[in-house]
């Protein structure tokens, strides 16, 4: 069997700078999850490039649903490589340059069916490289933060991140989408009111996450040239994964894990599709509600980042999802625009803190000499069926010819998740 020596970490956590910088970049990412995935450009496509709102949602739900799948099988195997090579943020920087270049592209995607292959081909780059990315970033949390403040910088972070969702919303909507003259005198006609929402999140991108890269702390590198890093990469996920198969807990809560986060990823993906269709929201309403979910969810995180250090993240992942599916059988079957509304606002609250305190159940669970291989594992395996929701959602959509039965099925997610976590040992340190 190879030897798979532990990653090499840093003597102590990061400096308030470090830790801080770090957070930054879950502002920075954020402006691509609230505005190209979830409530501006996602809705544009459908609403405007698409032939229809039911085809649209059709035809982006299979590009995401194609995108995710190949993070699932590259992401594993470059998470591998990454381990053995030692640093991280070289490749955060590369996927995230990805992620700026393909969305200011999405700038020429104009508001005819004839755009409809360039706007997927770019969604699909655009997903990629922010969901592997992100896998990278995660995988930094426990050197960053140190053993006693994980659950806290998770959540926080968390929180951060949506306060930068709707930072940039906000200025979208006051500067560009409303006015009737936009910033930079953009033509309404042509759509570029909107179109800019790419290169504006790319901007914001490419500056929020210079922190990052100038002032967290990386792992040192081990040396390793290219090839040897490749294969003993491969060799160090196989024993990964046997390794792994020893603690039953680890187990299924990373199965429990893979599966809710799937059902919230595909809630804010059709989000404002879902918004726009079958409520007739137009553009700066969907935007208001981006903007009023993102407040409500990080509140959730912030105040639910102190309930993990006083309940336990097991139970705070529980209460988490309970709350969506309560809110999510309402939204789903309510007609009514104000109910809507309310319970949109409502299922914010559930959010952040379900994805939050999925990282610092893990804290807990992981050994100490596996602590930093289950960390990063748990971050793959996050992306591992991201594939899955957006998928289902596109074929009940199909199937059904109704956008309310599509969204209907991110509520068996938060299900079966539900159950698998009730599986899961309370552990604590």
């Amino acid at each position: 069997m190879t030897d798979h020596p532990q990653q090499a970490a840093p003597a102590k956590p990061a400096t308030f700078l470090g830790a801080l910088s770090w957070a930054m970049y879950d502002w920075a990412n954020s402006a691509y999850a609230a505005v190209i995935s979830t409530f501006v450009f996602s809705t544009y496509f459908t609403k405007a490039v698409a032939a229809d709102p039911i085809a649209g949602t059709e035809m982006w739900g299979y590009a995401i649903s194609a995108s995710s799948f190949c993070v699932a099988v590259s992401a594993p195997i470059l998470g591998a490589i990454a381990d053995r090579g030692g640093r991280r943020k070289p490749w955060i920087f590369v996927f995230t340059l990805g992620l700026v270049i393909a969305s200011a592209l999405l700038w020429f995607v104009e508001p005819d069916p004839s755009s409809i292959v360039l706007a997927l081909v770019l969604a699909a780059a655009a997903n990629f490289t922010f969901e592997t990315a992100t896998v990278f970033y995660n995988a930094m949390l426990p050197d960053v933060a140190g053993r006693d403040r994980i659950g806290r910088l998770s959540g926080w972070a968390w929180g951060f991140g949506y306060a930068g969702g709707i930072a940039c919303l906000v200025v979208l909507l006051v500067g560009f989408v409303q006015p009737d003259v936009p910033w930079l005198g953009l033509d309404k006609d042509a759509a570029e009111h909107v179109r800019i929402s790419g290169p504006f999140v790319a901007v914001w991108l490419a500056l929020f996450s210079l922190p990052l890269f100038l002032f967290t702390p990386d792992t040192p590198s081990r040396g390793l040239p290219a090839l040897t890093a490749v294969r003993d990469g491969v060799a160090t996920l196989r024993g990964t994964l046997r390794r792994a198969r020893e603690y039953d807990g680890i187990i299924v809560f990373l199965i429990g894990y893979m599966i809710y986060m799937d059902g919230l990823g595909t809630m804010f993906t059709f989000g404002g599709i879902y918004a726009a269709g079958t409520f007739g929201m137009e553009q700066a309403e969907v935007i208001q509600l981006g903007i009023g979910m993102s407040i409500t969810a990080g509140l959730g995180a912030f105040a639910m980042a102190w309930v993990d250090d006083w309940i336990g993240p097991k139970r705070t992942i529980l209460i988490s999802l309970l709350g969506l599916i309560i809110f999510g059988l309402a939204i789903v079957s309510v007609t009514d625009k104000a109910l809507f509304w309310t319970f949109a606002l409502g299922i914010g609250l559930f959010v952040g803190p379900g994805q939050a305190a999925g990282r610092s159940l893990m804290a807990h669970l992981a050994p100490d000499h596996l602590r930093t291989e289950m960390f990063g594992f748990m971050a793959l395996a996050g992306k591992a069926t991201a594939f899955v929701g957006p998928a289902a959602v596109a074929w009940a959509t199909s199937m059904a010819d109704s956008q309310r039965h599509g969204m209907a099925t991110v509520i068996a997610f938060f299900i079966v998740g539900f159950v698998l976590i009730l599986r899961v040992p309370d552990a604590r340190r």
